[in-house]
């Protein structure tokens, strides 16, 4: 019998890794398009622009001249790109902390589940799916100084007009409101689906602990959530950063602010690419904006690795069950 098992299982081990490698060979087949597209819709002009920072080039000729780091150093000799790397700056830290703050409240508040919760989703989702340009137009009518719905509310105040794009001190305030309006909803639902995964085991034996509402909240939920929290916190820093479509739209004409109140990184690249054709300082831009994210990205990781612990989640499970 066992000779008759024996020359069984030879030919269904030959089988079963023959349909494996069928399997594998299928499954690579199936993906190297999609790299392929990748990799010439990404990575090659990623690589390329890293090529053209290292030449004082043109739209015509892009390898024109070979300079190696002068644009950079020149980069960081610019007062224009220096003003920019602040506004980006500002504008990417407070876009993200309020549009992480908010919706993690508003997904707290929706977590429990109700007859009205999909409309309340669909309200807050609404302006993700909105395309940028007429959202950006429409907030541009809002604060408008003359005609504009927000200065109209406050007159009911007696507020007088306020040129919230037009001044320097309110014009990247303005614009900040508005990109957190826009995102906060996309964060939200991101929320709101981790918050609905957490097994209400762990949350039943906190409140039998006699753990109060912000302790469940602070010690179960919140360290749950540290993937996701590292996810999001990644995205809209990565997005903030790259910020252009709403300044360039909400800025011009006469409403713009003077004095480049609101210029940022993605703005002065477009500047100098499209307008005064400077390819390669341009590219040289492109990738200080790169790195400063690649570099924040690391930093977020490396602040979330050492925080992010599975072993004190077992820990704090583990006491709450002998308990």
């Amino acid at each position: 019998m066992k000779k008759n098992n024996n020359t069984i299982a030879v030919p269904l081990k030959r089988y079963i890794s023959q349909t494996e490698k069928k399997k594998r060979i299928f499954v690579y087949c199936s993906i190297i398009p999609v790299i392929a597209i990748f990799a010439f819709v990404r990575i090659i002009p990623i690589c390329t622009n890293f090529v053209y920072s290292l030449f004082e080039s043109t739209v015509v000729n892009p390898t024109q001249k070979f300079v190696g780091l002068k644009n950079f150093i020149e980069l960081f000799h610019d007062q224009l790109f220096l003003l920019s790397l602040r506004n980006t700056t500002i504008f990417a830290l407070f876009v993200t902390i309020f549009s992480v703050a908010i919706a993690i409240l508003l997904a707290a508040l929706l977590t429990t589940q109700s007859k009205l919760s999909p409309l309340y989703e669909t309200i807050y989702f609404l302006p993700v799916i909105t395309p940028m340009v007429p959202v950006a137009v429409v907030w541009k009518w809002i604060y408008d100084p003359t005609y504009g719905l927000l200065n109209y509310i406050l007159s009911w105040f007696g507020i007088s007009p306020i040129g919230w794009l037009v001044y320097p001190n309110t014009a990247l305030i303005a614009i900040i409101i508005m990109s957190v309006w826009k995102i906060v909803g996309y964060n939200m639902i991101i929320f709101l689906v981790g918050m609905r995964d957490i097994p209400e085991t762990y949350i039943e034996a906190a409140r039998i602990d006699g753990a109060s509402s912000n302790q469940v909240f602070w010690k179960v939920i919140m360290p749950l959530l540290r993937p996701i929290l590292l996810f999001v916190f990644v995205i809209s820093t990565i997005n903030s950063f790259n910020v252009f479509t709403q300044v360039f739209i909400m800025t011009s004409g006469a409403q713009g602010a003077p004095g480049n109140a609101v210029r940022t990184i993605v703005f002065d690249i477009y500047e100098n690419g499209f307008r005064y054709f400077r390819t390669g300082y341009a590219a040289a831009e492109a990738v200080v904006l790169f790195v400063i994210i690649l570099l924040l990205t690391f930093i977020q990781f490396g602040i979330s690795g050492k925080g992010d612990s599975s072993k004190k989640k077992r820990a704090i499970f583990r006491k709450g069950a002998v308990k």
